[in-house]
This record gives structure tokens, C-alpha cells and sequence, in this order.
């Protein structure tokens, strides 16, 4: 059974919540997530809107048959599979042993309740 203290202090995931170990990872965390999202969306709106106001510019023959569109198009697959490869690493780096170690808190907790 939990003390007193414990339980006024809320529950396992508040108490976690309200550490400064997880606003920092949270905040390591947004400072990733945030700039790769707002990149991914630019580029893709770059994209649609070429697609949708410069016809001319997105047909023109780069080789062959080959166009700027379909480069550009191409590139869309590019930097997702780029912006996957670096968050993994991201995540290896900055966020798995910060999760393990709040995970191991709350698993702590579970087995004293």
C-alpha cells in the first residue's frame, strides 16, 4: 500500500509526469519532433502547390522522360525514408534510455502497490 505522502503527491504517472527527468525528455523529445514536422510539411506543401501552380515548371524533361515532378515526386519518398532513418537514431541516442529508466519507475511503483 502507498504512504500518505504518495498518495497525495497523485498517482505513479503524475508523480512521473511532474519530474523534471521527464519534462526534459519531453522537451528533448519536441525539439526533434517539432522542426522535422514543420520540414516534412513545407516540403510537401512545396510540392502540392508546384504541382498546382507551376505545371510548366513541374513538366519540364530533365531526362527522357524523366521530369521535374516525377523528381520531385521521388523526393518526397527520399526524405521520409531520410527523416524515419535519422529519428531512429534520434531515438537511440536521446530518448531509449531516458524511457527505460521511467519505464523501470513505473514498473517499481506497480509492484510496492
Amino acid at each position: 500500500m502507498s504512504s500518505p505522502a504518495e498518495r497525495s503527491a497523485g498517482t505513479i504517472y503524475q508523480q512521473i509526469q511532474a519530474s523534471p527527468e521527464f519534462r526534459a525528455y519531453r522537451s528533448r523529445l519536441r525539439r526533434y519532433v517539432f522542426p522535422m514536422t514543420a520540414i516534412f510539411l513545407a516540403w510537401y506543401l512545396a510540392y502540392v502547390g508546384l504541382a498546382s501552380y507551376a505545371p510548366d515548371f513541374m513538366s519540364i524533361r530533365v531526362v527522357g522522360t524523366i521530369t521535374v515532378g516525377l523528381l520531385v515526386g521521388l523526393g518526397q519518398f527520399v526524405s521520409t525514408f531520410l527523416i524515419t532513418t535519422l529519428y531512429v537514431r534520434f531515438a537511440e541516442r536521446e530518448i531509449d534510455g531516458p524511457t527505460t529508466e521511467l519505464r523501470a519507475r513505473v514498473e517499481q511503483a506497480e509492484v510496492r502497490a
